[in-house]
């Protein structure tokens, strides 16, 4: 086993951060899981079309497949399975789970078993107070593995990702003074933004992803019943031992969850909300969203993401096999949603493979990077604005964007995936960075994200304002689940479909033409800031197919 020949998995190789301070060597009698994610069946045949993607249309992506017979076109081949399984037990690992349709198998063993056979080196490492296992360098595989193991995720277990929400409270006095701070109910921004009546999203599921933090019952109760609504259903599912565990502070990931299940519940009070908790490493990350994606008990038809980092934080394996998992939701009909960040165009980035290395915020002036997963071609990437209202009708709505330090919208042009031919006639610039690459645009729609015109919420018994552009992407979430009950189908991949719609301009969201996030300006149309724009929940229930009057008049942007 020692000579065999033995190759890089693409994508792998991994630096660590320059201010990590190596700490000695891990443990090698220590056990852990490691995710492997193999190839699709589909991807075997010489015939089989590029899995790409990118130029997706609406017509191409057909009707929605069921989880089992996408299973049966796309999971993993069962030979695959067998050969990943067959290595596990020659390096002398457990296999602890084995799924054709997420293409995962996750095997456990000591960590010197584990790194004989992925040929890596680890050791401890702290950064910022924190210790992590960390390793520099590729990943690699057998000859007769080689392009059937597409990533291998858990080795390294860095934290991945960070939430996107910001306290009202957060930033500093002059800031709060200068924003003529308000905030709003849930509720009150369906109605604002014109969202379909007379359904509660009743028969849908919405899946919400968490990477720490919790809710707790009585808290949902004691916010619901404020705002005269029952108690939406919300149950907790463990994803790689993660799991629902509040740490009693409002600023820290719990403010994250509860504002993800309260924006949500708000919306769509009548559908269902499955949290899944997960490690904060790529590895959690990724089996999040397959599991949610492929779990036939709650069979979600939405998923709300407000976790994520800069494209360079990220590995090619860990980009190409979330991405290729969020292709998977759209083949089955999943709407997924996503927040673009809450550190303007340079989302606090860094061309080190680190999401601890600070960039600036919002500034053109340093290198820029869009978020993912918000950039990938497969979810609906989610920006911020900020939101004036009259009567509960807007007046105006602008790019949120507070200034260095105090929050801005995400958005940009992704270093990663090419243009997809959705945005072909979007106008998406050249990428403000050098050589102006043409890529993936984000984000593609946008809401309310000013924390100074932000959510009214509860977390950890506390009733506080939570803004960013977490809360937009559980908004978008809710509606979707009452358009999907409206029509009575799932609207699935959106992103074809507002594209096709965009070029009647106030069919179906609202234009935002004035501010900027640092390197990218709002303007008619599509933009870096804002995407199409913030939601017309009627309207766009109509454009849909659905049955709906034309609302309220939009309002004067700027």
């Amino acid at each position: 086993m020692s000579n065999e020949p033995r190759f890089s998995v693409p994508g792998s190789h991994r630096t660590l951060p320059p201010r990590a301070l190596r700490q000695g060597s891990v443990g090698e009698g220590e056990t852990i899981e490691v995710t492997l994610r193999l190839r699709s069946r589909a991807a075997i045949s010489p015939a089989a079309p590029a899995a790409s993607g990118l130029a997706v249309t609406a017509r191409e992506l057909g009707a929605p497949l069921s989880r089992e017979a996408f299973e049966a076109a796309h999971g993993a081949d069962p030979d695959d399975l067998r050969r990943t399984e067959d290595f596990a037990h020659e390096h002398h690992l457990t296999v602890v789970e084995s799924s054709a349709a997420r293409r995962t198998v996750i095997v456990s063993g000591s960590l010197a078993d584990l790194q004989a056979a992925f040929g890596v080196t680890l050791h401890r490492y702290t950064l910022d107070g924190q210790t992590f296992r960390g390793r520099s360098g590729d990943v690699s595989v057998p000859q007769e593995l080689a392009g059937v193991i597409e990533g291998v995720f858990g080795l390294d277990d860095r934290p991945q990702a960070r939430t996107h929400f910001r306290l009202a409270s957060s930033g500093p006095a002059a800031i709060v003074a200068h924003a003529a701070s308000v905030s709003f109910t849930p509720p009150e921004l369906a109605r604002a933004y014109n969202f379909p009546a007379g359904v509660d999203g009743h028969g849908q599921t919405i899946a919400i992803i968490e990477l720490g933090g919790g809710y707790r019952k009585r808290d949902l109760d004691t916010y619901f019943h404020g705002l005269g609504l029952s108690t939406p259903r919300v149950s907790a599912v463990s994803v790689n031992g993660g799991r629902n565990a509040p740490t009693g502070d409002p600023g820290g990931p719990d403010g994250e969850v509860m504002l993800d299940i309260e924006v949500a519940g708000a919306v769509a009070p009548g559908a269902r909300i499955v949290v899944y908790f997960a490690p904060n490493t790529d590895a959690g990350f990724l089996n999040a969203v397959t599991q949610a994606t492929h779990d036939r008990l709650r069979a979600p038809s939405i998923m709300s993401i407000s976790w994520g980092a800069a494209e360079s934080a990220w590995t090619g394996q860990a980009t190409q096999a979330m991405s290729s998992a969020f292709q998977d939701a759209a083949m089955m009909g999943i709407s997924v949603f996503c927040a673009a960040g809450d550190n303007g165009s340079s989302d606090n980035g860094s061309d080190g493979g680190s999401t601890d290395e600070a960039g600036t915020d919002g500034v053109s002036g340093g290198p820029q990077h869009t978020d993912f997963p918000a950039s990938s071609p497969w979810v609906t990437g989610c920006g911020g604005t900020r939101l004036t209202v009259q009567d509960g009708l807007p007046v105006s709505e602008v790019v949120w964007n507070n200034g260095p330090g105090n929050g801005a919208t995400g958005g940009g042009v992704s270093d990663v995936f090419p243009l997809p031919g959705y945005q072909s006639g979007a106008g998406v610039p050249p990428s403000a960075n050098p050589g102006g690459r043409v890529g993936r645009g984000v984000p593609d729609v946008s809401g309310v994200a000013d924390p100074q015109t932000g959510y009214r919420v509860r977390v950890d018994g506390t009733d506080t304002v939570i803004g960013g552009t977490s809360a937009v992407a559980p908004l978008w979430a809710g509606l979707s689940a009452l358009l999907n009950q409206a029509l009575g189908r799932p609207v699935g991949f959106l992103n074809p479909q507002l594209y096709a719609l965009a070029p009647v301009r106030g069919t179906a969201v609202r234009d935002i033409v004035t501010g900027n996030n640092g390197a990218y300006s709002a303007g008619p149309g599509w933009d870096a800031c804002t995407g199409l724009g913030s939601p017309d929940g009627e309207r766009l229930l109509a454009a849909l197919g659905g049955a709906a009057g034309a609302g309220p008049p939009g309002p004067e942007e700027g």
